[in-house]
């Protein structure tokens, strides 16, 4: 089978490095998969994932002047996302285009922006005090002046 870019090949692992690993194509060619490429999820060893002999099922990625670049995880078939359809929403009765929320018994959480927007004023509050007690001493703005 030839090796062309974007087909699907057998290989097998014949070193492994701190970047990656070299898989053998069969004819002669041999390949790089890059660390990155091994797995969806992230791989601090590469010796964890893969030894020398592994057969592997790999994605011609590139052919660079006989540099042959390499996906495992790529070759891998996921199943695709569906989208859900959304909800229709109701009509919105009021001139400003805000819909009230709805009322339910479950507990609000706070998004991300809440937990923002609260740090941002601590922070302020905290950095204010600071300034406030070190400018006194100093002699800064709104010190004591004699």
């Amino acid at each position: 089978m030839a090796v062309e870019v974007g087909s699907k090949v057998a290989g097998k692992v014949t070193g492994i490095t701190n970047f990656g690993a070299f898989v053998d194509l069969g004819e002669g060619k041999t390949g790089l998969v890059h660390i990155s490429e091994v797995s969806d999820s992230y791989i601090k060893d590469i010796h964890d994932v893969l030894t020398v002999g592994d057969e592997v099922t790999v994605k011609v990625m590139s052919d660079q002047n006989g540099k042959i670049g390499l996906s495992i995880r790529k070759a891998v078939d996921q199943p695709k996302v569906q989208e859900h359809p959304r909800p229709q929403s109701r009509p919105n009765n009021n001139r400003g285009g805000y819909r009230k929320p709805e009322h339910s018994s479950a507990p609000k959480k706070e998004g991300f922006d809440d937990l923002l927007s609260g740090f941002l004023k601590d922070s302020e509050d905290r950095l204010s005090t600071i300034k406030r007690n070190t400018e006194g001493k100093r002699g800064g703005r709104g010190g004591r002046r004699s």
